[in-house]
C-alpha cells in the first residue's frame, strides 16, 4: 500500500493516498495532547470479567458485503460508479459480488449464532430500499433487511443497524449528494422510512458511519467515492453530513419508539511524538480535526472555538453552518459509537510519525491504549453517555491461523476492561470485521474477517481468531 507521511497545515492537502481513514489535513487549536504517563505501560495479560450482560458482537457494512448490487430493484450507489472507473480500485475489483450476503444471509446468521455473538453491527444499502434516494420505497429492499432482522433476533442476537455507511445513491450524488444542503433532508426521510419499517425490532439505530472518512478520503484524498479532491467543499460535506445525523435523531424521536439512536465516529486520540512546545501545539491541531470536531458539535451542540479559528473568512463551511443547524446537530444522543484503529503521533512540524507497530495496513498504527485514553477521555469531557464499540480489529496476511489478530484482539479488550474499571459506560464491543470482504480502495487485498470467505466459491470457513472469540464470548472475559 502507498502512504505519505504528510504535515498539518492549515492550507496543505494530501494528493495520492490509498487508505481506508486519511488522517485529517486542516488545522485547529487549543485543549494540547498530551504524552501519557508511563503507568500506561503495556495492556497486562491478566484474567479479566466483563460486566454481566455485556454485548459481544461483530460488524460489516452493506456495501462490503452483500453484492447483488442490480438485483431486486437496487439502484446504484457512489460506490458503484467509482469502482467502474479505471484506476481506483486495486486491481479493479468491485463490490458487484462481494460476499454474496444478500443470497447467503441465512447461513450466516447461522455462523454468527454458533460463534455466540449477542450482536450483530450491519448498514443498510440506501439505494436498495431507495433505488433514486428519495420518494418510494422498494419492497424487496425493506424486505430483505426486516428478513435479515428477523433472522438475527430468531437467533438471540441484536441487530445494530448504520443507516449511512458512504454508500450514497448515485442519483442523489448527480443533485450533489452530500455537497447539496438537501442531502440532509433526503437522509432524514430515508431515516424515517426505516423506523417505520422496522419499527421497536431495532434497539440500537447508528446514523452515521466515519463522517470524517467521507471527508477526508472522498473529498480530500479522492480516495474513495466521489473521489474529489476538494477540502473546502470536503468541510462543507462534513457539515451536512452531521445535519443528516441530527435530523435522523429528529426523525426517530417523532416515532415515539423505545429504539436508542446515535452516531459512530472514527476517533483517533493524537498524542505530541516528543515533548516540545511545538508537537503539543500541533497534537491539538490534530485533535481538533480528528476527534472535537466531531465529538463537540454531536455531544455540545457548537463546533471547537479553536477550528472554527482556523477556518478561513471566506472559506465555504462558514457560510454552510445556518441558524439553528447546531441545535439539531445537537439532539440528544443515546449512544455514541466509537470506531477504533490507532493512535496518532505529530512532530514539532505537523509531521505523523509511527511509534508503534502497524499492519498490514501502514497508516494503522497499533496501540491498545490508545482506546483506554480515548474511553476515558470521553467521559471526562463528554459526560456518561453509553458507549459501544463499534469496530475495532486489523487485517492480517494470515489466511486461517491468525495470531497476530488474537494478539491484537486481546490486547484491545482488556484496554477496553481497564476503561470500564475507570468507571467508562462500555456496554458492547464490535469486533471489525465479521467476515472477509471488499475493502473499498484495496478491494480484496486485506482480509479484516474472523471468518474466511473464499470469494471464488463463496465458502466460509471460521478462522483460529474465530475460535478465540468465542470462547471470550463463552466466558465472557479473556
Amino acid at each position: 500500500m502507498r502512504r505519505i507521511l504528510w504535515v498539518w497545515r492549515q492550507s496543505s492537502y494530501v494528493r495520492g493516498m490509498r487508505r481506508r481513514h486519511v488522517l485529517t489535513l486542516a488545522a485547529a487549536g487549543s485543549v494540547a495532547g498530551i504524552l501519557r504517563p508511563a503507568t500506561a505501560g503495556a495492556a497486562e495479560a491478566i484474567p479479566v470479567t466483563f460486566p454481566a450482560r455485556f454485548g459481544w458482537g461483530a460488524a460489516t457494512s452493506a456495501y462490503q458485503i452483500e453484492g447483488a448490487a442490480r438485483e431486486d430493484g437496487r439502484g446504484p450507489s457512489v460506490w458503484d460508479t467509482f469502482c467502474q472507473e479505471p484506476g481506483r480500485i486495486r486491481n479493479g475489483d468491485t463490490g458487484d459480488v462481494a460476499a454474496d450476503h444478500y443470497h447467503r444471509y441465512a447461513a450466516d446468521l447461522d455462523l454468527m449464532r454458533d460463534l455466540g455473538l449477542t450482536s450483530y453491527r450491519f448498514s443498510v444499502s440506501w439505494s436498495r430500499v431507495m433505488p433514486t434516494g428519495r420518494g418510494a420505497v422498494n419492497p424487496k429492499g425493506i424486505d430483505f433487511y426486516q428478513r435479515l432482522v428477523d433472522g438475527l433476533l430468531g437467533r438471540g442476537i441484536a441487530p445494530v443497524v448504520t443507516l449511512f455507511h458512504w454508500d450514497t445513491p448515485q442519483a442523489l450524488q448527480d443533485k450533489g449528494g452530500w455537497e447539496n444542503r438537501d442531502c440532509a433532508k433526503w437522509f432524514a426521510d430515508y431515516a424515517h422510512a426505516m423506523f417505520q419499517a422496522m419499527g421497536d425490532k431495532v434497539p440500537i439505530w447508528l446514523t452515521l458511519n466515519e463522517p470524517k472518512t467521507v471527508v477526508d478520503n472522498g473529498y480530500t484524498a479522492g480516495t474513495h467515492a466521489p473521489g474529489k479532491r476538494d477540502r473546502a467543499l470536503g468541510n462543507v460535506v462534513g457539515h451536512h453530513l452531521l445535519l443528516g445525523h441530527g435530523l435522523a435523531v429528529q426523525a426517530l424521536r417523532s416515532t415515539n419508539g423505545s429504539s436508542r439512536i446515535g452516531p459512530a465516529l472514527s476517533l483517533s486520540p493524537t498524542y505530541p511524538a516528543d515533548g516540545t512546545d511545538g508537537a503539543r501545539r500541533h497534537a491539538t491541531i490534530a485533535d481538533g480535526e480528528e476527534n472535537r470536531r466531531w465529538l463537540d458539535p454531536v455531544l455540545l451542540g457548537r463546533y471547537p472555538a479553536d477550528w472554527l479559528a482556523l477556518q478561513a473568512p471566506d472559506a465555504p463551511v462558514r457560510s454552510a453552518v445556518k441558524d439553528g443547524d447546531l441545535a439539531v446537530i445537537g439532539a440528544r444522543n443515546d449512544i455514541l459509537g466509537v470506531n477504533y484503529y490507532g493512535t496518532t503521533h505529530v512532530t514539532g512540524t505537523g509531521a505523523r510519525v509511527m511509534l508503534h507497530p502497524t499492519s498490514q495496513a501502514t497508516w494503522q498504527e497499533i496501540d491498545p491504549n490508545g482506546l483506554y485514553d480515548l474511553l476515558t477521555r470521553i467521559r471526562k469531557d463528554y459526560g456518561d453517555l453509553p458507549i459501544t464499540i463499534t469496530e475495532n480489529g486489523m487485517p492480517t496476511t494470515n489466511a486461517m491461523q491468525d495470531p497476530d489478530r488474537i494478539t491484537f484482539l486481546r490486547d484491545h479488550l482488556t484496554a477496553a476492561h481497564r476503561a470500564i474499571q475507570a468507571g467508562v459506560p462500555l456496554e458492547s464491543y464490535h469486533l471489525w470485521s465479521f467476515m472477509d470482504n471488499f475493502e473499498w480502495a484495496e478491494g480484496y487485498t486485506q482480509r479484516w474477517g474472523i471468518v474466511h470467505v473464499d470469494f471464488s466459491t463463496q465458502r466460509r470457513e471460521p478462522k483460529a481468531s474465530a475460535d478465540w472469540y468465542k470462547g471470550v464470548i463463552g466466558h465472557n472475559g479473556l
